[in-house]
């Protein structure tokens, strides 16, 4: 055997005889390591262009091994390199796991192997030596091939990945900023991915927190990193629930808003930012704040967008109701606060029979399920009434 056994060019080993031998069965060699890599690892994807893609990578390998053989050439040099980088990348663009792109070359050395010594066999026989120089010298050539692959499939990772940061923080600013044309918002929304946006959760994090709720929260939030924090924008949806972000951001010195469709979301970042500020001495960092337990406190200080949530949320019962109905019972409900209850006064009031009044507040409780016995609930229907009122 001539030369290191352990030597960077291999196929430096190789009998001269084999390249006529490889170029006489070369479109045969294709089609067999073609074939096969088709059949067993791209065997669920009826797709015409794989197969074509498949066999012309097929092709410019073996080439390539072919101009080797006999010579101390590096395996892939700059120009042939770059078409494994491509197919690499072209890999990781149509998310593919990379462990295919690994089968598919592991399955091409086995043909290979089989294919060139075939070859060699029919043009000089086949000793025992000139096998083990064609095993080193095929093994070393697909580990450049995976190499050359690998770095394409990472390097269109990379890629894809700050191409995604990117498209998020877009369509994370546009939310947070407001204004932008709805059009906009949809199309920058699609392209990360999100189909449609319905309501969307408010989330303030200090700045050494965001890489943690990133990975958390992953596909369903986008994040804009700010000078003294975070805005967490979490789509609606279980994540989302009280129960799940009480649990998750525990610790985390996080600040809840409201939950808003997305036209809205500059005001629910206000609205956080407030609540944020109540708290005399900071935000607890031990347990998430949630905004909506202090709409009315926010509202009480000429908060309108807290006004406007308060509002929305108390007469939501009323929503469905013709509207002589509804402004009827909104009557009687806006007089019965008033008066504390008293049937009498509100009958002398709207100058009905007090019966009315009784019929109208047994529907008034069926209507709004138990929030006529909740003092704070009580407190935040008069407080919208009275501005429904007023306006």
């Amino acid at each position: 055997m001539d030369g290191p056994v352990a030597s960077r060019t291999p196929w430096q080993r190789l009998p001269a005889a084999l390249v006529p031998a490889l170029r006489g069965r070369m479109a045969a060699i294709v089609d067999a390591v073609a074939g096969e890599i088709t059949a067993s690892i791209y065997a669920g994807i009826d797709d015409a262009k794989v197969a074509q893609d498949v066999r012309r990578g097929v092709g410019a390998a073996l080439e390539r091994f072919a101009d080797l053989v006999g010579t101390n050439e590096s395996a892939l040099p700059a120009g042939v390199r770059e078409t494994f980088v491509d197919l690499g990348a072209a890999e990781a663009r149509e998310n593919r796991g990379p462990e295919t792109l690994l089968s598919a070359l592991r399955t091409s050395a086995r043909v290979m192997l089989r294919e060139t010594s075939d070859a060699l066999a029919e043009a000089r026989g086949l000793s025992t030596e000139d096998l083990i120089d064609l095993s080193d010298a095929i093994i070393a050539y697909v580990d450049e091939l995976v190499a050359a692959t690998t770095d394409g499939f990472t390097l269109q990772l990379r890629q894809q990945a700050g191409e995604r940061d990117r498209r998020r923080r877009l369509l994370a600013e546009m939310l947070v900023r407001g204004s932008a044309p709805e059009r906009a918002v949809l199309a920058a929304a699609e392209g990360i991915g999100w189909r449609r946006i319905d309501d969307v959760v408010t989330i303030l994090l200090p700045p050494e927190q965001t890489r943690q709720a990133q990975f958390r929260y992953r596909d369903e939030a986008v994040v804009l990193e700010r000078e003294r924090d975070s805005v967490l924008l979490l789509r609606q949806g279980r994540p989302a629930s009280r129960e799940l972000l009480e649990r998750t951001l525990k610790g985390r010195g996080a600040v809840i808003g409201v939950a808003v469709d997305w036209a809205r979301v500059p005001q629910a970042v206000r609205l956080a930012e407030l609540t944020a500020q109540l708290a005399p001495d900071g935000v607890d960092p031990g347990y998430p704040v949630f905004a909506e337990d202090h709409l009315v406190t926010l509202a009480l200080r000429g908060e309108q967008a807290a006004l406007a949530i308060l509002t929305e949320r108390r007469l939501a019962p009323f929503a469905s109701l013709r509207e002589t109905t509804r402004e009827r019972h909104l009557e009687t409900l806006q007089s019965w606060l008033r008066h504390w209850g008293s049937r009498a006064a509100v009958a002398d009031e709207l100058r009905v029979h007090p019966q009315t009044v009784s019929y109208r507040i047994r529907q008034l409780r069926e209507l709004l399920d138990g929030d006529l016995d909740d003092a704070d609930a009580r407190f935040e229907l008069a407080l919208v009434l009275a501005d429904r009122s007023r306006r």
